[in-house]
């Protein structure tokens, strides 16, 4: 696309707001983010962790908001990137951000909830800052193991509570309650109105919570670059874990598996 700057600076603003900062030839999008220039300075800190070749690998990035992460995989070489969000405005941003930058990368309208549709697994899924955001948290995580993850996933959530890890064991008598008071038994903080003035934060995890409900879900932890952001490999489901409502290959939405399922 070839605009000029002040074309450029035209459509950032009709497309805004932006939660994402991405300079488009020199004009960017949210230059007063309260977080600095994000997500390039979260970016900055877990970038080697993930490989700088993608040559001949695909990339599934889940709520991609202006598509920040989407570009970043594709300027990395990966033959094919998708990303999906629910927002029409994200996507519009998104689409806008790549034909500026002259990059090719596909955006779809698609919940989390609903990833089976796409029928396809991906090298690499990205899930950044999404968790907090749903219902149903752990449903998502494991709809992407069952659906969409083919190797590796990068997944990245807003932390509260301790960063400490309690040793948590096999299994507890009825009687014993102590865990649940301490600092780093994993636990899910749940915000029934607001939390920093927005109505869909809805679940906040500690850390030991985080990478409980990764491994949970079947994924294995390899590496821990930053903060917030886990590198995991898709791994064997534990015992009596799996998704609600799994896809059954008929294309339906999870909410009419959900209806097919309550006919039966």
């Amino acid at each position: 696309m070839d605009l000029s700057s002040d074309e450029i600076k035209m459509r950032v603003k009709a497309l805004g707001p932006w939660f994402h900062n991405i300079e488009l030839e020199g004009v960017p999008t949210a230059p007063d983010h309260f977080l600095g220039d994000y997500p390039r300075v979260k970016w900055a800190r877990f970038a080697d962790a993930i490989p700088a070749d993608l040559s001949g690998k695909t990339v599934l990035d889940i709520g991609c908001n202006g598509g920040f992460y989407s570009m970043e995989m594709k300027r990395r070489g990966a033959d094919r990137v998708v990303g999906v969000d629910f927002d029409d405005a994200y996507l519009d941003q998104a689409r806008f951000a790549c034909d500026v930058a002259g990059l090719d990368v596909e955006f779809r309208k698609l919940s989390v909830y609903d990833v089976a549709l796409l029928r396809e697994r991906f090298d690499v899924v990205m899930f950044m800052g999404v968790l907090y955001h749903l219902r149903h948290p752990l449903l998502a995580l494991d709809l992407i193991r069952e659906h969409v993850a083919g190797d590796l996933l990068i997944f990245q959530s807003m932390q509260r509570g301790s960063d400490e890890i309690t040793a948590v064991g096999e299994d507890y008598q009825f009687s014993e309650t102590g865990m649940f008071s301490e600092a780093g038994f994993p636990r899910l903080h749940f915000i029934e109105h607001r939390y920093a003035e927005d109505p869909t934060n809805w679940w906040i995890p500690n850390r030991a919570c985080v990478e409980a409900m990764l491994r949970s879900s079947g994924f294995e932890i390899v590496a821990h670059p930053e903060g917030e952001v886990y590198v995991c490999r898709r791994n064997e489901i534990p015992y009596g874990a799996a998704a609600a409502y799994p896809a059954r290959g008929n294309g339906l939405s999870t909410a009419e598996q959900f209806q097919a399922t309550a006919a039966e």
